[in-house]
This record gives C-alpha cells, structure tokens and sequence, in this order.
C-alpha cells in the first residue's frame, strides 16, 4: 500500500507517519521509486504499537524508540528480547536504601519469589527494574503499616500468574517472534490500566453485595 493508504487504514496522518519514519519508530518501506514506498500489513501493525506506547502509554519518543529497538532484536532469545523490550517501559520508582523497611521488603519479597518458586527474576534480581519497583512497593506498605506478609504477597502473585499464562497464550496466537514480542507490549501498555479498572470495579460490586448501596 501507498503512504495514503497506510494513513487511511491507520488512522494515522501521513505527516505523523513521516515524523515516526525519521524518528525510527516505523520501519521504511519498499522503495519504489525516488520519491515513493510502499508498506505492508507489518508497517500497519507496528503503527497500532507505536500509537498505543505514545498516546496510551504516554512515553517520550526516545522511549518508545528504545522499546522497539528490543522489540526488533532478533540476536536476542523471546524471553531476553520480551524482557528487555518490558524493561524499558516506565516503571515505578526504585526502593530508597536509606529507610529501614527497604530491608525488610527486600527479604519479603525474597521469600515471595522463593515461595513461588520463580527462579529466573529470583536470579536476576535488583537488575530488574520491575523487582526495584517492588520492594520499593512492599516497602511503602510496611511503612504505613498496610498488609504485605507472605500469605497476602503470595495470592496476589498466584492471581498475576494465572494472568501471565493467558498472556503468553494469548501472545503465542501470532506468527513470528517479533509479532508475539509486540503483542506483548502492547498488552503491557494496554490491558494493565484495563486490569485496574476490572479490579477497581470488582471491589465497588462485591461491596454492595455485601453491605448494600
């Protein structure tokens, strides 16, 4: 398809998808002459991921630019490139060392991973970003005194599991690895507010079912 029709099926504007072409957001398209390319369903897919860490995700150009380049690394085993591509999507802040319950929440969440037996972020640790944020987490709520004991830690988790395997079911629809890296990103970017929304409402409907509007 033509620039023209690329925007028209994308909804995208042709200027948008120029901008995102000389940033290194959207591959470049088969020259066919000089002044023109042409694009496939590939170019219309990463502009649906491209849109969707923009808009919805609100991340810088840079950013997003850093997410695909992971995205696009086909050196790199799935697990590695989908790790690395999630890695670079903003997280939370990291744990501050100075305070106390930095300690405890950091062996809390030591004995969580344990207990799950999840030995690969277990392994990788603070050099996870996801892991920082965490502990930084669990730290907060042993702060304010809020629950965070093992139990409660681990049912939270054993939910998120049963999540992560519907994901990679979900992920492994697609063809390619680069397709399935994106369709994990995505959902990253887009079904985790979602998942918020559906626990924030579950809350307000098993409320006033158990004590009334």
């Amino acid at each position: 398809m033509r620039l023209s029709e690329l925007s028209e099926r994308s909804g995208v504007s042709t200027a948008t998808i120029k901008y995102y072409l000389r940033e290194g957001l959207l591959p470049a398209g088969l020259r066919v002459s000089a002044t023109q390319a042409e694009y496939d369903e590939s170019h219309l897919r990463r502009l649906r991921l491209v849109r969707a860490l923009i808009q919805v995700g609100r991340l810088p150009v840079a950013t997003a630019r850093e997410v695909l380049t992971h995205v696009d690394d086909e050196s790199l085993g799935r697990t590695i490139r989908l790790g690395a591509a999630l890695w670079a999507l903003p997280h939370g802040p990291s744990p501050d060392e100075d305070a106390p319950e930095t300690a405890v929440a950091r062996a809390h969440v030591t004995e969580l991973l344990t207990e799950l037996g999840w030995s690969t972020v277990l392994e990788l640790g603070d050099l996870s970003p996801v892991h920082r944020s965490l502990v930084a987490s669990v730290a907060t709520l042993v702060r304010l005194g809020y629950p965070c004991d093992i139990g409660y830690l681990t049912r939270q988790a054993r939910i998120m599991e049963q999540a992560a395997v519907h994901d990679l079911d979900e992920m492994e629809a697609y063809d390619s690895e680069g397709e399935q890296v994106e369709k994990a990103v995505a959902s990253a970017v887009l079904y985790e507010p979602l998942l918020m929304s559906l626990r924030r409402l579950a809350q307000s409907e098993e409320s006033a079912r158990r004590y009334g509007l």
